[in-house]
């Protein structure tokens, strides 16, 4: 036989043999990145964010400044400045605590907006644990500046909860001016004595003097509805809302409400559990280049690593509001990213157990018996966005894992769980999926043989996956990070990954 023609049957056995058998990704060198998306200060972590689009088509993010070492005064406001939510200027702090003496040691959430005349005003929640002489530990409170730069706190127009309401939970105002009525809304969070948790609403005319107007929203759910904003996209009113570690929605036909919510009213992750986890947190929106952004914060890893709960704080995190012809509202990727994620890389996959069918930039996913069906794509880049669409044929679990290294062979699984139709990651591995229950989690309704668009963006060690521009999960996973592989795995069932694509910071 003619050299040729050996050379040629060996090629065509070795490329039988990576279709058929398992095979091997070698490890690529890994090294994390500056975060670009999800940025936080130094040393120091993002709390409560305080959009403001300035006349020149920036957005600032005003945001309580959080640390591990907090002391008598603490939460100083600090501030964020972007064009594009790729790439924050720290613009450093914006407003400082106050002394013990005043109502202020502690700063709370709040707005910033521009009169009518030009000036700023930073509203903010006054905190003092030592009760203000009586008066209540919280409180609303007064700052104006002329340039956004140099800021200055006005007492004399602070002010407290309203009789029959909590004094100790009065807390994130959003003003704004309202052109129908030729005023200024406050809304605020409060505590009804027989309502529990409300919206409540005041009105002003100069931004010194405030008219108490009752509750706009009262659901009789929760202890409290902290961080309310109020937002119209089209002709409908939405008012979202924070507690129990979640950030929720309403939705009006009016801004004056009535506001009701939906049957599934949460956008991103939540924990099983209340009060395990800050998945996403405390947002408020941006209404900005003919979009609405969602804007809040991640909470950092909790004290056990990948286990699905998140401490207060953590890392900005922006995601663009969808409106769904009922009306609901979803969740997608800021379609800047798109601008950012230039660089394509090259698709490459192997056979790692199970049944998997490679073909092109498809893979195909058949699991055998109780042996879950694996596909190994390779070193997980440090920052990167997949695409691709995902197709279940029963009620099992599919989805990315991580791991598969020289370093760490393991697996860990960031489940589309249909056999639960919630999508969840809390560091199980992938055989242990059947047994766990989920810890953070976001609920979405799969159907089979339906096929969903998933998107992937990936920070170091912040993963958010985001489905059918409907729901997002936020998660850190630090198990997908120094050098760790990422797979795509079906158990319970097959699946289908459909036109994968990768792309890096171009």
């Amino acid at each position: 036989m003619k050299k040729t023609g050996i050379l040629a049957l060996l090629l065509a056995v070795l490329l039988l043999a990576a279709c058929s058998g398992p095979g091997t990704l070698p490890d690529e060198p890994y090294a994390a990145v500056p975060y670009q998306l999800f940025p936080a200060p130094d040393g120091a972590y993002v709390g409560d964010t305080m959009p403001f689009v300035t006349s020149d088509g920036m957005l600032e993010l005003y945001y309580l400044y959080d640390t591990d070492h907090n002391g008598q005064g603490y939460h100083p406001i600090y501030r964020y400045r972007t064009d594009d939510l790729v790439g924050y200027e720290d613009l450093g702090m914006a407003l400082n605590y106050g002394m013990m003496s005043e109502p202020d040691p502690a700063l709370g959430t709040g707005s910033v907006m521009q009169d009518q005349n030009g000036l700023y005003h930073l509203f903010y929640t006054g905190h003092n644990d030592t009760g203000n002489g009586g008066n209540g530990k919280e409180c609303v409170m007064h700052a104006t500046s002329p340039d956004r730069e140099t800021w200055t706190k006005q007492p004399d127009d602070t002010f407290f909860a309203p009789d029959n309401y909590s004094h100790d939970d009065f807390r994130d105002p959003e003003v704004f001016w309202v052109e129908r009525d030729q005023c200024y809304w406050l809304l605020i969070a409060a505590r009804d004595n027989s309502l529990g948790g409300v919206v409540a609403k005041y009105t002003s005319k100069d931004l010194k003097t405030w008219s108490f107007e009752g509750p706009i929203y009262a659901p009789m759910a929760q202890y409290m509805l902290e961080c309310p904003d109020l937002f119209c996209i089209g002709d409908t009113w939405y008012l979202t809302y924070s507690w129990d570690c979640v950030t929720y929605y309403a939705i009006g036909e009016s801004m004056d409400g009535p506001f009701s919510a939906p049957a599934d009213n949460i956008l991103d992750g939540q924990g099983q559990m209340s009060g395990n986890g800050f998945v996403f947190y405390a947002a408020k929106t941006a209404q900005w280049n003919d979009d609405t952004y969602l804007c809040g914060w991640l909470g950092r890893a909790g004290l056990s690593g990948d286990s699905g709960v998140y401490q207060w704080a953590g890392n900005v995190l922006n995601h663009q509001l969808v409106q769904h012809e009922d009306k609901t509202l979803g969740v997608d990727a800021p379609e800047s990213y798109a601008n950012y994620f230039t660089a394509s890389k090259p698709f490459q996959a192997v056979k790692k157990q199970g049944g998997v069918k490679i073909s092109d930039n498809n893979i195909t996913l058949t699991p055998k018996d109780e042996v879950y069906a694996l596909a190994d794509m390779g070193t997980r880049p440090a920052s990167v966005l997949l695409e691709c669409d995902v197709t279940l044929d029963g009620d099992g679990r599919v989805g990315f894992a991580f791991g598969g290294s020289e370093k760490d062979p393991s697996y860990t699984a960031l489940c589309l769980d249909a056999s639960r139709d919630q999508i969840h990651y809390e560091g199980y591995e992938i055989e242990d999926l059947r047994d766990m229950d989920p810890v953070a989690l976001t609920r979405f309704a799969f159907k089979e043989s339906a096929v969903h668009h998933v998107k992937l963006v990936c920070e170091n060690e912040i993963v958010v996956l985001y489905i059918d521009s409907t729901k997002a999960l936020s998660c850190r996973i630090a198990h997908s990070t120094e050098g760790a592989h990422i797979c795509v795995f079906a158990d319970g069932c097959g699946a289908s990954f459909q036109n994968i694509t990768m792309k890096l910071p171009g």
